[in-house]
């Protein structure tokens, strides 16, 4: 490890976590990245899906959203709601946090997809235009409908974590929690970060290397999880309306300030499918992407020669 930098490692949210922390010295570095591992933590209980003593849990009871009604939301989680009525409405209804009950049908480990009438079955019960929000009451009209934050839940917690960095003073920091990066600033000497972005269909092997300064980073992709079945390949990345697998891209990565925006974007283009790079262009953001026949676009990625360090 080059001189000055000091790493934490961590797991969470179900993904390898790293805070890389440069130029500070060990009394400042360490507490800091207590603060911001606990943080992470936090955020993960509070909205985690698997948790039954988790906010989102309480959202999802029976009391409330499985037999309709309404409950109050405390500030964070209306912050949350309110970004995903926005992706919802900017991507056309496709970025969309009731969809994750198609997971009760959709089994990644399995050797074959769900039939038809099953996931038919679950799309009357998503569709967050279906919920009523007039902050800070949010209602659910439908019995059975839920939420998931499995879309923003883990960029918003990289995004925390650099706020908390900042708050102790550290300005060199970089945060990744699963691909999902956040910087507070560049290196120590003002050299910026090299960042590598996976290549989709070769794990050994990089699609770009990238240098950053500041900002976040994020990929959204039909690789991390997925099931093929009959010379397809069926991601985990679901498309609201039909219940079924988008096709088209293999992997999108955006660069943005907040780990949110970039995550939600680059999501946002992968469920437009063959329609995403186009959209994706639109925007203005710096990105790449890599669609299932190999083909790739970037856009003012900054690029960096020579080898990668190793985290």
């Amino acid at each position: 490890m080059p001189p000055g930098l000091q790493d934490f490692r961590f797991t969470a949210m179900g993904s390898p976590g790293l805070i890389r922390v440069d130029g500070a010295p060990p009394d400042r570095a360490v507490p800091a990245a207590q603060a911001m591992m606990a943080e992470i933590a936090r955020i993960e209980a509070r909205y985690s899906r698997y948790r039954p003593d988790s906010e989102l849990s309480r959202l999802n009871a029976v009391a409330v959203a499985a037999a309709g009604g309404g409950v109050v939301l405390d500030d964070e989680t209306a912050g949350l709601v309110d970004y995903a009525f926005v992706c919802h409405r900017k991507s056309g209804g496709l970025f969309d946090i009731t969809a994750g009950l198609l997971r009760r049908v959709w089994d990644f480990s399995a050797l074959r997809p769900p039939a038809a009438g099953a996931v038919a079955a679950l799309l009357p019960l998503v569709g967050l235009d279906k919920l009523r929000w007039e902050p800070p009451v949010l209602t659910f009209p439908l019995p059975g409908m839920e939420l998931d934050f499995g879309g923003i839940g883990k960029e918003y917690a990289v995004d925390r974590a650099a706020e908390i960095a900042l708050a102790h003073g550290l300005d060199h920091v970089l945060i990744d929690l699963g691909g999902d990066i956040r910087l507070t600033g560049p290196r120590a000497d003002g050299a910026p970060w090299p960042v590598g972005i996976r290549h989709p269909r070769d794990a050994g092997r990089l699609a770009a290397r990238i240098a950053l300064d500041g900002g976040a980073v994020a990929t959204s992709g039909d690789y991390e999880r997925f099931l093929e079945a009959g010379g397809r390949r069926y991601c985990h990345i679901l498309d609201p309306r039909t219940g079924w697998p988008v096709e088209g891209l293999a992997a999108v990565t955006v660069l943005a300030g907040s780990c949110m925006v970039a995550g939600s974007v680059a999501t946002i283009t992968m469920l437009k499918g063959r329609d995403g790079a186009a959209w994706l262009d639109g925007l203005g953001l710096p990105f790449l992407w890599i669609d299932a026949d190999g083909g790739q676009g970037a856009r003012a990625l900054p690029s960096v020669g020579g080898a990668m360090p190793e985290y």
